[in-house]
């Protein structure tokens, strides 16, 4: 079920034992039953329900501030999520007055980075968003110290590795002497940072701006706001 992005593990193994779960129209009963590709999944309209009322939330990530893993004398992104960090929209629905709960970071920004930062509670966006075999654009300006050169920009458009396996082929677009847009599909470790010292550039500062379809637009640094239904990575 996860693999179809019907919900989460948890969320299939919740289903399941409240009898939400049908296979070609029969209730499944069992936990960890196997299912043929032909085979149809359908949830009860409940279990649909209860995914509608999932959170998904987007946040500004300030420098200094950890995705997830908490460091010593570092705030976690979850504690920014606020009523007083909260940019409101009058598309939210009623339903969304109250603060979401049990976020989780759907990805990672490195503390030294800021920008759009994807929480939620909500498995099949995490498992979108940062699947191996994921290719969501990812979209990030940077700004470096060092010459760009076009044999510098083409290495880092292509022909790298990190850790012993090959990087994915990058969109590198020159702004100015000190500005890049980069744009990746994957998302390994301090990524652009190591991407960039392999050919002599120096990481000065990162933004990510968007992520799929969904940009960081004017959302101010440590503000957050409900991603609303008719957006989509």
């Amino acid at each position: 079920m996860a693999q179809r992005g019907i919900c989460s593990r948890r969320e299939a193994d919740e289903f399941i034992e409240r009898g939400w779960v049908y296979v070609d129209g029969v209730q499944a009963i069992t936990l960890g039953i196997k299912v043929e590709d032909s085979q149809r999944v359908r949830l009860d309209r409940r279990a649909v329900s209860h995914q509608k009322r999932l959170a998904t939330v987007i946040l500004n990530k300030p420098i200094g501030v950890v995705s997830s893993a908490s460091a010593k004398g570092y705030p976690m992104a979850a504690s920014l999520i606020t009523r007083e960090n909260w940019q409101r929209s009058q598309n939210i629905k009623a339903s969304r007055s109250t603060l979401p709960r049990g976020l989780a970071p759907a990805g990672r920004l490195d503390i030294d980075s800021q920008g759009l930062l994807v929480l939620t509670q909500d498995g099949r966006i995490a498992r979108q968003l940062i699947s191996p075999s994921s290719i969501i654009e990812k979209e990030y300006l940077v700004r470096v110290r060092g010459q760009l050169t076009k044999s510098k920009l083409g290495k880092l458009r292509f022909g790298l590795s990190l850790d012993g396996k090959a990087l994915r082929r990058a969109k590198v677009l020159k702004l100015s002497e000190s500005q890049l847009r980069i744009v990746l599909t994957e998302g390994r470790k301090r990524q652009i940072r190591r991407m960039c010292q392999l050919v002599g550039l120096e990481v000065t500062s990162l933004k990510r701006v968007r992520i799929g379809d969904i940009r960081l637009k004017r959302l101010p640094s440590g503000k957050w706001r409900y991603l609303e239904s008719n957006e989509h990575f």
